[in-house]
């Protein structure tokens, strides 16, 4: 089954080039457009998409507040991937605070926009990880530290879990984890969803924000 992407930008020529690029790969499909986070809740029920791709300002509502929105209101909501201009954005930071899976810049490049949604779809490995270990690094310390050490410490990772999202901040997928740790795939795959599950993350993008965010891990 191709993995099927919602586009959401104000800019028409955003969404006709992100169209044209995602449509030339046999394993995506792009089921719907939209011009405003505003319109996101009605299509993605709607359409059920895989992604949306989700620019980060907008005028009615942005991409923040949308991904809240999506978030608190669908069920078994889509994987969200932010679109922006500035990598270093504070908007982006707060939109994977909010609970998005990733971002991409619009200037990015044709097989690095196909990458990013395939990537993030499957949910598996930390999209751009040097970049958000950044972000984290020149924001984090201004948000909620104390919610965050709490978590942590609300989660009593085993020691291997504690392992498990050390690798994960690094950005190693869940193959690499277990190559890492010579273990198999699956057993991986259950202590990163004990992981998750302990701390209250949505996925591996919040739970390694928490980890930065608490000073379990160091972004410098």
């Amino acid at each position: 089954m191709p993995v099927t992407v919602l586009l959401v930008d104000d800019e028409p020529l955003v969404r006709a080039g992100l169209r044209a690029v995602l449509e030339a790969q046999p394993d995506i499909r792009v089921v719907g457009e939209a011009a405003d986070g505003a319109a996101v809740i009605p299509l993605v029920r709607e359409l059920r998409p895989d992604v949306v791709a989700m620019d980060v300002r907008m005028p009615l509502l942005d991409g923040i507040e949308a991904t809240r929105a999506v978030l608190r209101t669908v069920q078994d909501p889509p994987k969200i991937l932010v679109v922006t201009t500035f990598e270093n954005d504070e908007y982006v930071y707060e939109a994977l605070r909010a609970g998005a899976d990733g971002f991409l810049l619009k200037r990015a490049r044709p097989a690095e926009i196909v990458h990013a949604v395939r990537l993030v779809a499957e949910g598996e490995s930390l999209l751009f990880p040097a970049a958000v270990r950044q972000l984290a690094g020149e924001h984090g310390k201004e948000r909620g530290n104390a919610e965050a050490r709490a978590a942590l410490g609300r989660a009593a990772l085993t020691e291997r879990e504690a392992e498990v999202l050390r690798l994960m901040a690094r950005g190693l997928s869940n193959a690499e984890i277990a190559a890492h740790l010579v273990v198999g795939t699956e057993t991986v795959k259950s202590h990163v969803s004990a992981v998750l599950a302990k701390l209250g993350s949505r996925d591996r993008t919040q739970a390694v924000i928490v980890a930065y965010e608490s000073g379990f891990v160091s972004p410098g």
